[in-house]
């Protein structure tokens, strides 16, 4: 048994942060809400003392109401003095005010929706997630490990007259042994299954947007996409249709080169995960936009894309150009998500509109986002969209009807037609109203629609 996390570093412990997290924060419409109560309190003091002074200054039009109430409420009592009748009913309308309703419409909805995410493997972090989730015009997917399974496959070995696989593989998976990319452990991982021992690297170097670079043997070797052979002043052009097949086939595929000769192309593929493509057309048929933003060439990325349903493909990104790609979307539609699992996802998923991590992906994505689907599944967005509605929608629900209540009872109060003990009473069940409204939400329906 190996202990990865203890104590508050464990995924329990994460779990019961985000939940906290949510419930303690606010969401914009309850800021308006409490803008609206800090009027509400010094309004009912004001009509308090209204009431207890046009009792006393109009009795008689107000024993005209009480008289005409006591023919049908048997608890207005027109025989009491003025004077009485002015402390019960400003009594009464302090009693029947309630802005504890208002006070409960947000955070209970969100107790039950967080906790219904939870049950449903979708943590929200924050209140504000879930009121600009609902509002999501286009959600920008990265492709490794969010559409795709994340564990890249060696499909295809192509090599030149000459050269056989072990000698390819061998250079292939010495130089790849240093690098960190997913496509990289592939080529690993099919030199170690072919029982090929692998050499040292000397002066390995990453290029970003094009492959490595090292010296193996005393010989330079380098694999990446065509820019690298170019730079390099290695020719291809021969295996272009090749290349081209590959890509076609949503292959990512691979150059390799020794000094100045070219070796061979190696074609990796990361199998697209099985409810990518539901999730999409769902998505789709919400209204929704969808679009993928990789490092993949135009070719491959538009394999996929098509394979996927995706409206969008935005290509041949580096690492760090995924900011500026989500700001363009932003610009076109607004409200944008982005879906990721990668370190270099995070910045994304901080400038998104909605950042969602990908539970099966890194720490630092995870903490950058606004939502976390723990399963991995991208079922869980279309269930995550569904949930955030029904929460904003509880919590319209519940500010109608406090306030509805307030509207109702408090000019009956003032009129002298509402004993204080209903008031009281009235005032407990506009309140557990609220909390019975929202309790109501764990009915709400937030399956994706299809079989994850």
């Amino acid at each position: 048994v190996e202990v990865t996390k203890v104590g508050k570093d464990t995924f329990l412990s994460q779990v019961v942060k985000m939940m906290e997290e949510c419930q303690g924060s606010k969401v914009p419409i309850q800021e308006f809400a409490d803008r609206i109560t800090g009027y509400f309190v010094p309004a009912i003091i004001i009509i308090t003392f209204g009431t207890f002074t046009s009792f006393n200054l109009f009795p008689e039009f107000h024993l005209g109401i009480i008289n005409w109430g006591a023919s049908f409420l048997p608890w207005v009592n027109p025989d009491l003095s003025p004077l009485t009748l002015a402390f019960i009913t400003s009594t009464a309308v302090l009693v029947i005010s309630c802005p504890c309703a208002l006070g409960l419409g947000t955070p209970t909805a969100l107790m039950v929706g967080s906790g219904m995410g939870a049950e449903n493997g979708i943590l929200i972090r924050n209140g504000e997630a879930i009121q600009t989730f609902k509002e999501v015009k286009a959600i920008a997917f990265d492709k490794t490990g969010t559409l795709t399974k994340g564990k890249p496959e060696v499909t295809d070995l192509i090599t030149v007259k000459g050269i056989d696989e072990k000698e390819f593989l061998y250079y292939a998976g010495t130089i790849e042994n240093g690098s960190e990319h997913p496509l990289a452990h592939a080529i690993v991982e099919k030199a170690k299954n072919d029982k090929i021992k692998l050499g040292e690297v000397i002066d390995f170097n990453a290029i970003t947007g094009m492959g490595v670079k090292g010296t193996i043997d005393g010989e330079i070797i380098l694999v990446g996409n065509r820019k690298l052979m170019s730079e390099n002043d290695i020719s291809y052009e021969k295996y272009e249709q090749e290349l081209i097949r590959l890509e076609e086939e949503a292959k990512t595929a691979m150059l390799l080169a020794k000094g100045n000769q070219l070796l061979g192309i190696v074609a990796v593929a990361d199998p697209i995960k099985e409810d990518s493509a539901e999730a999409i057309r769902a998505l789709e048929a919400m209204g929704i936009k969808t679009a993928m933003i990789t490092g993949d060439n135009k070719r491959t990325a538009a394999a996929i894309g098509k394979k996927l349903g995706i409206s969008q493909v935005i290509a041949e990104v580096l690492p760090d150009g995924k900011v500026e790609e989500v700001i363009k979307l932003q610009k076109l539609y607004k409200t944008v998500a982005m879906v990721g699992d990668g370190i270099n996802d995070a910045p994304a998923l901080k400038q998104a509109n909605v950042g969602i991590a990908i539970g099966t992906g890194t720490d630092i994505a995870i903490e950058a986002a606004d939502v976390t689907l723990v399963r991995g599944e991208l079922s869980g967005i279309i269930s995550a969209i569904k949930l955030s509605r029904a929460i904003f929608t509880k919590i319209k629900q519940n500010y109608f009807w406090a306030w509805f209540y307030n509207a109702l009872f408090i000019p009956v109060a003032a009129l002298g037609l509402l004993h204080p003990m209903l008031g009281a009473a009235a005032m407990a069940i506009s309140s557990l109203n609220v909390v019975y409204n929202s309790l109501r939400l764990r009915r709400v329906d937030i399956s994706p629609g299809y079989v994850a």
